[in-house]
């Protein structure tokens, strides 16, 4: 999920630097093998934002943050595929997370 703040402190960022003052949050869907693009399941601006990271920080997913990217997803209309100029970004988080999963799962006895 690309974000553009969390509550979190990011690394590289001083300690005591303001938040930006309306974070953006796109939460995407993709199952692994399946031969559409990745999908906008949530995407918000301010307090929505931050409810999208907390729920994504609650329930284990994976959080990358990339202002950019955020930016031009938030325009994407919830259930719409990412467009083309995003895919290449996305699918490398995509295959970073597939990793991480996979090599976490070879580690579970």
């Amino acid at each position: 999920m690309p974000r553009k703040h969390s509550r979190r402190q990011p690394q590289g960022k001083p300690e005591g630097e303001r938040p930006e003052s309306n974070p953006v949050a796109i939460a995407l869907r993709h199952v692994a093998g399946s031969p559409g693009q990745p999908r906008v399941v949530a995407s918000g601006r301010g307090f929505t934002a931050e409810r999208i990271l907390e729920l994504a920080f609650a329930n284990g997913i994976k959080v990358r943050e990339d202002a950019d990217l955020a930016e031009m997803l938030a325009a994407v209309g919830i259930g719409e595929e990412i467009p083309f100029a995003a895919f290449s970004a996305v699918a490398e988080i995509l295959a970073h997370l597939y990793r991480t999963s996979q090599s976490a799962s070879a580690e579970t006895p």
